[in-house]
């Protein structure tokens, strides 16, 4: 997916890919946003940590993002157009939500003329987490977890294990010690723990992907050049139903209670 950047925009002082990108990073001005779980977030990066807004939302996101993005705004005395570009949590995570964050994101940088980054809402995890070797799971209901593992890289994040969806009994196997973060480790602790026993030295099922995360991975994201046109911003699906049939969840209880002792 090609790069489109404002005309002009730090000619010639784009960093490499890996990292080096805080200098670039810190002279940003970049909007994220995140509704891809529970919780909605927005953020203003102004070259640094970010200002915020947060709010556990339920179903209710559709109806909070735009005030709250435009109170950030009004309160940083900005508008859309004096950004370098805008960043969204594009999954995984609720479809209705990462469709909600695509379309906001899109609209927004499409009037604006300015380039999108699309953030992953599992290294967002490993963002937050503060550690550097981070297993990230998020509940993915009917019985499975997003999940993903990454290391600590310069300024940034290599992805160990790409993010994918299942059960918490198959998930990836991966040597070394780690720290799990996020929902599936709340909902699966049990499975998961089992799973990777003796390889997590920490849990933190308290962590969720939040605009913070977002921003900070999204300024880096446009420092490397890695923002795209708004047209070609899209969330990451790794599922493709959203709830499972009478018959499969049948067939999913009776699995598990075989496997009871």
């Amino acid at each position: 997916m090609p790069a489109l950047l404002p005309a002009g925009w730090l000619p010639g002082y784009n960093c490499a890919p890996g990292g080096g990108c805080a200098a670039i990073a810190a002279i940003l001005k970049l909007l994220a946003l995140d509704t891809s779980s529970e919780w909605c977030s927005a953020a203003l990066w102004l070259g640094g940590p970010a200002r915020v807004r947060e709010e556990n939302a339920g179903q209710r996101h559709s109806e909070l993002i735009l005030p709250m993005i435009d109170a950030l705004l009004q309160e940083a005395g900005l508008s859309v157009r004096r950004l370098d570009g805008i960043a969204f949590g594009a999954g995984p995570g609720s479809f209705t939500g990462l469709r909600i964050a695509c379309g906001i994101a899109q609209g927004l940088a499409f009037a604006a003329g300015l380039p999108v980054a699309a953030v992953g809402t599992l290294e967002c995890l490993a963002e937050a987490s503060g550690q550097a070797r981070v297993i990230s799971a998020l509940d993915a209901r009917m019985g499975e977890v997003y999940i993903a593992a990454f290391e600590r890289s310069g300024d940034g994040w290599r992805t160990l294990s790409d993010p994918a969806l299942c059960r918490p009994d198959q998930a990836p196997v991966l040597p070394g010690a780690w720290v799990g973060c996020g929902s599936g480790f709340a909902a699966h602790g049990d499975a998961l723990g089992r799973r990777y026993d003796g390889r997590l030295s920490a849990v933190r099922a308290d962590l969720f992907p939040h605009a913070r995360e977002v921003a900070a991975i999204g300024a880096r994201m446009l420092a490397r050049g890695e923002g795209v046109d708004p047209a070609l911003a899209a969330p990451l699906y790794i599922r493709d139903k959203v709830a499972l049939s009478v018959a499969e969840r049948a067939a999913r209880k009776a699995q598990a209670n075989s496997a009871q002792p």
